[in-house]
């Protein structure tokens, strides 16, 4: 079969890639994610894919950087998680089904569904739902199995890994976090 594989970053991209190759499937990739803020990480995450892509085989198509786009489908849902990354994963994925059905893929996929701290079950029912708007298979895997595996190997290659899941109030998000752990600690030691 002949897949494209929505690639959120390259660490992520490292044990899908291998599953779909050992399964005989021929793979292609998309970087397309106008959720990365600030426009520094997404080109430093993009570099990263394209250093990897190349040392992999692996031809990746690059979408445009559509931020506007991106800020429109989140517009009213950015405060509540339940509601936000939902919304930004249709808009890569539906941009993934509709670029692999306009150029004769089989299927599409993406290194969404290999991350523990996504909602799998959501990303999976959002794929079948793309699927059956666009009319192109959605290729299942559940690639959470390798996901340290895949981590393990990125940091053994040096690459970029990134703290936050790509968009501005997970980088917030991430920030606080951070904050509130060293707060802690120092109540802790008080």
């Amino acid at each position: 079969m002949n897949i494209l594989l929505h690639v959120c970053c390259a660490p992520c991209a490292i044990y899908p890639i291998e599953e779909l190759r050992k399964e005989g499937h021929q793979v292609a990739g998309l970087f397309y994610n106008p959720n990365i803020h600030p426009y520094s990480e997404y080109l430093r995450r993009r570099h990263e894919v394209e250093k990897y892509s190349k040392e992999r085989g692996l031809n990746v198509i690059y979408d445009d950087y559509d931020a506007e786009k991106y800020f429109e489908y989140i517009t009213y849902n950015e405060h509540d998680l339940k509601d936000r990354c939902p919304m930004c994963w249709w808009l890569r994925l539906e941009e993934a089904a509709r670029f692999a059905k306009e150029n004769g893929f089989d299927a599409f996929t993406t290194t969404l569904l290999g991350s523990p701290y996504q909602d799998h079950e959501v990303i999976k029912t959002l794929c079948e739902d793309i699927s059956k708007r666009v009319g192109l298979a959605a290729y299942y895997k559940d690639f959470r199995p390798g996901f340290k595996a895949g981590q393990d190997k990125a940091r053994a290659q040096g690459m970029y890994m990134q703290k936050y899941c790509g968009c501005l109030f997970s980088e917030k998000e991430s920030i606080d976090r951070k904050a509130q752990k060293l707060k802690d600690k120092g109540q802790e030691k008080a």
